[in-house]
């Protein structure tokens, strides 16, 4: 099956203003073709990064959005304000939004469900802790974590997985390649399952943690292996570029 990369960059709390105006035009600039390239700045600068990379193919996305479409919940973001900036992916359940701020299990189902039923691409981070990992529970977890989607999100254009193994993230110990490739395709058997074949064939399944232009290369190659989302190596845009060049 033929899935074209996406590659995401999670910028998290960096950037004022200015820089992330210039890393969004620099990114827009020198985007690769045949692989998609997406950037998630943080909610204060979605505007003027929209504006930045007006004209090129690179994809706005949001790190996170609020279930309720409007009302009284004071800080929240919803998917219609979103999509009123041009945001076109966001992410929901980002391993520091369930392990640092808390959200349960049901906290993201609930926003994962809004953010596809707004029509917007559906970013869904699962991963396990070390010490998850080290007791044999990988599998259990990311199972648990697949099941706060449900099958009503048909389009498989619409609905991208990131494995972040939380021990990789911002560690600077990333998975080795076969170890993303064990949990990746996994994930696919697991989507057959719960929806079908080509379901599974068509979505595709980033993977996030620490992944850097030296270790891009042989992570993006393995067959199961669909992208990444970018941590701290999207916030330099000459290193950002090499791993999406790294994808092709």
């Amino acid at each position: 099956m033929d899935r074209t990369p996406f590659i995401a960059g999670n910028w998290k709390m960096n950037t004022l203003k200015a820089g992330a105006i210039e890393l969004a035009k620099a990114i827009a600039k020198s985007a690769p073709n045949g692989v998609q390239v997406g950037i998630a700045p943080p909610f204060v600068y979605l505007d003027a990064a929209s504006q930045a990379i007006v004209g090129s193919p690179v994809l706005l996305g949001a790190q996170d959005a609020y279930f309720e479409s409007a009302g009284a919940f004071t800080g929240e973001i919803s998917v219609a304000m979103l999509k009123d900036v041009g945001v076109k992916f966001v992410l929901a359940g980002h391993s520091e939004r369930r392990h640092v701020l808390h959200e349960s299990s049901d906290l993201v189902s609930r926003k994962a469900q809004a953010i596809y039923a707004g029509g917007l691409t559906l970013v869904h981070c699962v991963g396990e802790k070390l010490e998850q990992r080290d007791s044999g529970a990988t599998f259990d977890v990311v199972r648990q974590q697949l099941g706060e989607l449900t099958p009503a999100m048909q389009d498989p254009l619409r609905v991208v997985i990131a494995y972040e193994p939380v021990w990789a993230i911002g560690t600077g110990r990333n998975a080795t390649d076969g170890q993303a490739q064990e949990v990746h395709a996994y994930i696919r058997q697991h989507l057959a399952k719960t929806w079908n074949k080509d379901f599974a064939d068509r979505v595709r399944i980033q993977y996030g943690g620490s992944m850097k232009p030296e270790n891009a290369r042989g992570l993006l190659s393995q067959p199961d292996v669909d992208g990444g989302l970018i941590g701290g190596a999207s916030l330099k845009a000459d290193a950002f570029l090499a791993i999406a060049a790294a994808a092709l």
